[in-house]
């Protein structure tokens, strides 16, 4: 019961306790030895299951407390790799597989999601999740523009929904070693954090406005191509739209090098000058790149480093 009303699971309960009997109870329903029973399982469906979505999915599948329902991709390749992923998974064909991610929300059955679109809709379909009442895990970057990022917070704040944003290195032991080594006094005063950008190689073209010539659009169960533009400025078909080595690079599809990778080290760098709850009040370019200022003095620089991520934490008494 939460504020008086019933939750799903606490009514499912009821509904068990006062049936004497199903028909038929099979094992998947019940759960093992170690799998809670469905009736206390989460509930959750995909938006976005192409690359890191496939990933993130897996993550998911591999919880025992978590039954994935549904999945949704524009792309009918992905959408069918998906399906396919979660039912050999649970030994079924009950995966229910969409193209269009409004279909997924309106399902009363549904609990959470997974957001993985590309960079463009994660906005938008986290809105939407959460008018349709779903909790989520969204992948960063939870927005591409300030205005966006404000908009989702206060859609969250407004539907009492529980979002989380995919800045999992806070959960990789040694960035929060490294993190607790700022925040504990032990480089001294902190000065200086550094923030690495997304590798230059990752964006070799430079192709921020770029238009491609037109294409001929592929048919609407293949690539729904309204539905992939989303919330961007609509454009013809081409076929490299598409490639994640076109639509990161692209004003139109995503942030660029800073919310592309700049999300991760920049939040890392907020953490370690324990800034959670706020941000730099100065922004400025500097030799080709951000300088971000904090109100407590501490300096924020994006540089580019070499593969895998870095940050760096500079005191008075040390980095």
């Amino acid at each position: 019961m939460v504020d008086g009303k019933m939750t799903r699971r606490a009514f499912v309960r009821g509904v068990g306790a006062a049936v004497a009997a199903p028909y038929v109870i099979t094992s998947n329903a019940l759960g093992g030895a170690e799998r809670p029973a469905a009736s206390e399982r989460i509930t959750m469906g995909t938006i976005g299951v192409g690359g890191r979505g496939g990933h993130d999915m897996a993550a998911f599948l591999a919880n025992d407390d978590v039954q994935m329902v549904a999945v949704c991709d524009v792309q009918a390749k992905q959408r069918n790799k998906g399906k396919e992923n979660v039912d050999k998974k649970y030994g079924t064909s009950d995966c229910a597989a969409y193209r269009d991610l409004r279909e997924l929300l309106a399902r009363d059955d549904i609990d959470a999601v997974l957001i993985a679109t590309g960079d463009n809709w994660h906005t938008m379909a986290s809105i939407l999740a959460a008018k349709a009442g779903k909790d989520m895990y969204c992948e960063k970057p939870m927005s591409v523009v300030v205005a966006e990022g404000r908009a989702l917070c206060d859609a969250m704040d407004r539907y009492n929904i529980i979002f989380q944003c995919g800045t999992q290195r806070r959960s990789v032991p040694r960035f929060a070693y490294a993190v607790e080594l700022a925040r504990s006094g032990k480089l001294g005063q902190l000065k200086t954090v550094y923030a690495e950008r997304a590798p230059s190689e990752w964006f070799p073209d430079g192709h921020h406005e770029i238009s491609l010539p037109p294409e001929p659009e592929p048919p609407k169960d293949e690539l729904d191509w309204d539905m992939w533009l989303g919330p961007a400025p609509w454009r013809p078909y081409n076929r490299k739209c598409v490639t994640r080595k076109f639509w990161m690079a692209h004003r139109d599809f995503a942030g660029g090098e800073l919310t592309e990778w700049g999300s991760h080290t920049a939040d890392l760098c907020q953490w370690a000058n324990s800034a959670d709850d706020t941000g730099p009040v100065e922004f400025d370019l500097e030799e080709g790149t951000v300088v971000a200022r904090y109100a407590n003095g501490v300096k924020m620089i994006f540089e580019h480093g070499k593969w895998p991520l870095h940050v760096r934490f500079v005191g008075t008494e040390g980095w």
